[in-house]
């Protein structure tokens, strides 16, 4: 179990840290060397949801090393962490740096509501990301395999992610595979 104190006084969990402490580890088909758990991600680092406050913990220093995240003002933020959580279908989850007080990996569960599949659910994981210094310590590992199984109890009927394709082997060791479909877009901005 996570340690009762993975969430500081005063900073809003964007979901509730309980659905970690209940996920069936022994569900998990990834193999960890050495091993750890969301309970225990490692020496001074707490598996945790994204709280109110990360912005002032380098959440976004993070997220920018995956993608652009443009100039986000605590009040952007604030609204946008609020939109997320009122809708209860966002689980950005964060691994913090207690030692430095920083968070270090984040990956995103989005849960999509569907009248396919006599209303079912989907996941879809995305921004996965571990800062540079943290790399190889099984973080992202962690983040994908805790995403997948918290998608599973959350009852979706299934769960995509994107990647490139140098990527695709790693997600393949939680049992993804590649879709026959192809995945399009159009931006609008950066």
């Amino acid at each position: 179990m996570m340690p009762a104190a993975t969430i500081k006084a005063g900073s809003l969990p964007l979901y509730d840290p309980r659905l970690l402490q209940e996920l069936d580890w022994s569900q998990n088909g990834v193999t960890f060397s050495p091993a750890i758990s969301p309970a225990d991600p490692g020496d001074g680092l707490v598996l945790r949801p994204l709280c109110v406050g990360d912005i002032n913990r380098g959440f976004l220093k993070v997220l920018g090393q995956l993608t652009e995240t443009g100039v986000v003002n605590p009040e952007q933020f604030t609204k946008t962490f609020q939109h997320m959580k009122s809708s209860g279908d966002y689980y950005v989850t964060v691994v913090e740096d207690t030692n430095l007080g920083q968070i270090v990996a984040t990956a995103t569960l989005v849960i999509e509501h569907k009248f396919t599949h006599s209303c079912a659910k989907r996941g879809r994981i995305e921004d996965v990301v571990v800062s540079g210094e943290c790399r190889g310590k099984q973080l992202g590992k962690l983040l994908t395999s805790t995403l997948t199984l918290l998608s599973k109890q959350l009852n979706c009927y299934k769960i995509t992610l994107e990647c490139l394709p140098k990527n695709v082997a790693f997600y393949k060791k939680f049992g993804y595979s590649v879709s026959e479909e192809n995945y399009m877009y159009q931006r609008f901005f950066n």
